[in-house]
This record gives structure tokens, sequence and C-alpha cells, in this order.
């Protein structure tokens, strides 16, 4: 059996490392866009929190890009 150590974006199986905060993930992931909205396993996280929410092992991140116009 294989204990890799992982955790999802947007359902991508990313690896995982201890330490990790969601401004890595994004890292990761190359996104940029500027209007995004996070959910860490289901619970909303604040933009002012990115830099500091630990991303736990096997976790389910939400990364949505908002979109505007008229």
């Amino acid at each position: 059996m294989c204990n890799e150590s992982v955790f999802y974006v947007n359902g991508q199986k990313l690896p995982w490392k201890e330490g990790l905060v969601i401004s890595d993930a994004l890292k990761m992931m190359n996104y940029t866009f500027k209007m995004l909205v996070i959910k860490l396993n289901g619970e909303l996280v604040k933009r002012e929190n990115w830099q500091t929410t630990s991303i736990p092992q096997n976790a389910d991140l939400k990364v949505i890009h908002l979109i505007s116009g008229g």
C-alpha cells in the first residue's frame, strides 16, 4: 500500500509537505487571477489568511475563479 503525501486542488492531486500554506498551492497551480475564492475542506478561507493557513495532508482545496460583467 502506498502512503504518499498528497492534497488536491480542484480535483488535481499534488504532492503535500509539512508547512504548506494556501498561497503555496496557488503558486504550484500557477493561479494568478486576482478574483479568487478559496475553500479548504469546505470552509471558506479569507484572502488575508492565505499566507498563514496550513493545508493538511489529503486536504481538498477548491479554487473558484470569480467572473464579473454585465
